[in-house]
């Protein structure tokens, strides 16, 4: 690791190192078999419903949006699709023709994606309407909302253009003094009328329509003496639930803000080891760490509620919350269910051994599931 760590890497690549940061944190110099998880005794009844197929999801930051029995999602080649949550066939689907570098972001009729060469590119129902080149590189999908796309980029500056003309409104610049960036995709989220996105260590609330700030809280600091200590960055997903936004610092905190339109204030943060977002519901936020640990900490003052190692060297996606269950996907192709409870096993089911590209989600009473190979899977409960 210290050839990586060379001031000359440093200076010229530093996204990529980021990038290889939390592998090497966890993996170490080589990939050690989890232990085994014994037979699967089955709790709670999931069946697969339909698969579909996108392309190689090779993103370094692979996201899945849901808009009503919509799932949108692209593949690192370049392809779109929205796909039926119901059947598992295509509402729509695009080949742009160019590597991406991040996911799709959009409500399943419109979508952006941001390519390889830093150009941002805006669907309707498929259908290419407008192309704009952006400063610098993105790791995280496009927000489309409110009639803008925002964009939130590597070297956390907020861009915001007009649906319609693609047209840029604003650019909210951060002046930073990081060397290093995070590979992966961040924290850009709306709350109410306020555009919530993670700077540094800070969720930062903005006014959508002029990118000025109402409202900063942290919920990490930089620590250490190097630049790969001191690199703090939040990732997504996050979890709300009315006023409360709670979301992971990068291998350093769990936290939960209280946000309103005009000021926000910290609840609670936890030391965390995690580089996947986090999810929840108005009782508790569930999140995994580095190690495969799950913890599910109380909404209401960040008190522990539980943890389970069973999923240990698993390398595991952030979690999703459903029904009685938090469901993560591993590096395996396995699907875990846990007790929302306790964390005790209830099922799990298999996808393919290319292992799960991204956090779970839900669409039409189906549980939506993509793998690296870009295979999708819909589940339904028995």
């Amino acid at each position: 690791m210290s050839t990586l760590l060379s001031s000359r890497w440093l200076r010229v690549t530093p996204v990529v190192l980021s990038a290889l940061l939390s592998a090497c944190s966890f993996w170490g110099s080589s990939k050690v078999a989890p232990p085994d998880l014994g037979e699967n005794v089955p709790l709670l009844g999931v069946r697969q419903v339909w698969t579909s197929k996108v392309g190689a999801v090779a993103l370094p930051a692979m996201d899945v949006r849901v808009q009503d029995n919509r799932v949108l999602l692209s593949s690192a080649d370049g392809v779109v699709a929205a796909i039926d949550a119901r059947t598992g066939g295509d509402i729509w689907r695009a080949t742009l023709g160019e590597s991406l570098s991040a996911g799709a972001g959009g409500d399943g009729k419109y979508a952006a994606v941001v390519s390889r060469a830093n150009v941002l590119i805006f669907l309707n129902e498929g259908r290419e309407l407008w192309r704009q080149a952006l400063p610098s590189q993105v790791f995280t999908a496009p927000l489309v909302a409110g009639g803008r796309v925002f964009v939130l980029s590597a070297d956390r500056s907020v861009l915001a253009f007009d649906m319609q003309t693609g047209k840029k409104l604003w650019t909210q610049l951060r002046q930073s003094s990081d060397t290093l960036v995070l590979k992966q995709a961040g924290v850009i989220v709306p709350v109410g009328d306020t555009l919530v996105v993670g700077l540094s260590g800070r969720l930062v609330g903005l006014n959508p329509d002029t990118g000025t700030p109402r409202w900063e809280v942290p919920l990490a600091s930089p620590r250490g003496v190097n630049d790969v200590e001191r690199l703090v960055d939040l990732v997504g997903r996050v979890s709300r639930s009315g006023d409360s936004l709670c979301a992971r610092a990068f291998q350093a905190t769990v936290g939960c803000v209280n946000v309103l339109r005009d000021r926000a204030s910290v609840t609670w943060t936890q030391s965390a080891s995690g580089s996947e977002g986090v999810h929840g519901d108005a009782e508790a936020v569930y999140g995994t760490e580095n190690n495969g640990q799950v913890i599910a900490w109380r909404r209401e003052d960040g008190s522990r509620l539980w943890s389970t190692d069973r999923l240990k060297l698993r390398k595991l996606t952030a979690p999703l919350a459903l029904g009685r269950s938090v469901v993560v996907g591993d590096d395996y192709g396995w699907v875990h269910f846990l007790g929302r409870s306790d964390g005790a096993p209830l099922n799990r089911v298999a996808t393919d051994t290319s292992g799960v590209a991204a956090a779970p989600v839900v669409a039409a009473d189906t549980l939506v599931v993509v793998t690296r190979s870009g295979a999708i899977y819909g589940f339904r409960p028995d």
